[in-house]
């Protein structure tokens, strides 16, 4: 027993139950990000959804999408592996995936419409860059100005694998423009054994007939003069004053009717 009151068994069984708490975030997060990887893809026009959940295998195609060459990707992540258990080179081999991720995120992010200070969110969180990107209202543009590497033979991108656009600097129409040409778009004008539908027959022009003569303007039409005008109507005179009734003298008394 130690120090500390814990037996080996405990001590063991401490360790075995954080190292499977990691083993459970790690899970996690990897298919949290092929999730956003693959929502990332999907507006790349990359073909198969399954591209996003293979291990490793995503980080290459990212590079594609990102004009870096997939195989400096999987050399830095070679390199991490096998020289990362070195003292000396641990420190500088172990960033190398970093680098070249944030290379292809700051070309990834220009073409869905972010600009240069996202990348930073990328090297620091990048599950949460890859959120972002896969779910807001940005569309996949790759009419943007050539990647500062595309003259150069080891970092630019020059493979061609089936079922992934081609990220070439020829995309010269912006998005929307005439001339702009979506990812893994062909003409079919341009596939091959393409034939033109034939032209519509022409048929003939109608026969010349001469003009229609309008007819002849009718004179205008005179109005009826208004009728003239009636003479006010005199009111007749109100009837002349009677003069008031008077009426009869009221009957004398009984007392004063003369006797008979």
């Amino acid at each position: 027993m130690d120090d500390y009151g814990y037996g080996d068994g405990g001590y063991f069984a401490l360790v075995a139950a954080f190292g499977f708490f990691i083993f459970l975030v790690a899970i996690a997060g990897y298919v949290i990000g092929s999730w956003f990887l693959m929502k990332i893809f999907d507006k790349a026009g990359v073909q198969g959804r399954w591209r996003a959940w293979v291990p490793f295998y995503n980080l290459l195609v990212f590079s594609k999408l990102g004009d870096v060459s997939p195989w400096v990707m999987l050399i830095a992540i070679a390199a991490a592996a096998l020289l990362g258990a070195v003292p000396v080179l641990n420190a500088i081999v172990s960033l190398l995936p970093l680098a070249v991720g944030a290379l292809a995120a700051w070309r990834v992010g220009l073409k869905l419409q972010k600009e240069t200070p996202w990348v930073i969110l990328y090297v620091f969180l990048s599950i949460v860059w890859m959120g972002i990107n896969a779910f807001d209202g940005s569309r996949w543009n790759p009419a943007i100005p050539p990647a500062p590497w595309a003259g150069n033979g080891f970092f630019a991108d020059r493979t061609v694998w089936q079922g992934i656009p081609q990220q070439s600097p020829g995309y010269a129409a912006p998005y929307g423009a005439p001339g702009y040409q979506a990812p893994g778009y062909q003409n079919p004008g341009q596939a091959p054994g393409y034939q033109p539908p034939p032209a519509p027959p022409q048929s003939a022009p109608p026969a010349w007939q001469p003009p229609v003569t309008p007819p002849a303007a009718q004179p205008p039409v005179t109005p009826a003069a208004p009728p003239a005008a009636q003479p006010p109507v005199t009111p007749p005179a109100p009837p002349a004053a009677q003069p008031p009734v008077t009426p009869p003298a009221p009957p004398a008394p009984d007392g004063d009717a003369p006797r008979i």
